[in-house]
């Protein structure tokens, strides 16, 4: 299936999924914790801080303080390296792919009803 999106219908699709996840009361993540649970969830595993850092080119306390906010919601789980007692890795865990596969759902819903607009809710110049 393929098709096209202009930037700003892309955009509007974004939009319309995150607005129904804040209707939905999901967890309020970050662009960053958003792309490291994605990276996990979508990548071969294993996954270390300092594997995660340099795939989203980010400083390692960074990817640590969005670890940290993953594990409060219990979308991710550490692990201790066996191989490396250094290391820790991430896990997935039940509650992040349903998380997941909610919000994925709510980006085909977007996307089915964004097909079915005309975008008449953005400005004219655009």
């Amino acid at each position: 299936m393929a098709f096209e999106l202009t930037e700003i219908q892309a955009l509007d699709l974004w939009r319309r999924a995150i607005v129904d996840s804040v209707r939905v009361d999901a967890p309020d993540l970050s662009a960053r914790q958003m792309a490291l649970l994605l990276t996990v969830y979508l990548t071969p595993p294993p996954h270390t801080v300092r594997g995660l850092a340099t795939a989203l080119n980010v400083s390692k306390p960074a990817i640590t303080r969005a670890i940290d906010r993953l594990s409060e919601l219990g979308m991710v789980r550490r692990k201790p390296d066996e191989n490396d007692r250094r290391s820790v890795l991430l896990q997935r865990t039940v509650k992040g792919s349903v998380f997941l596969r909610e919000f994925g759902e709510l980006v085909v819903s977007a996307a089915l009803s964004q097909g079915a607009s005309d975008l008449s809710g953005i400005p004219g110049r655009y």
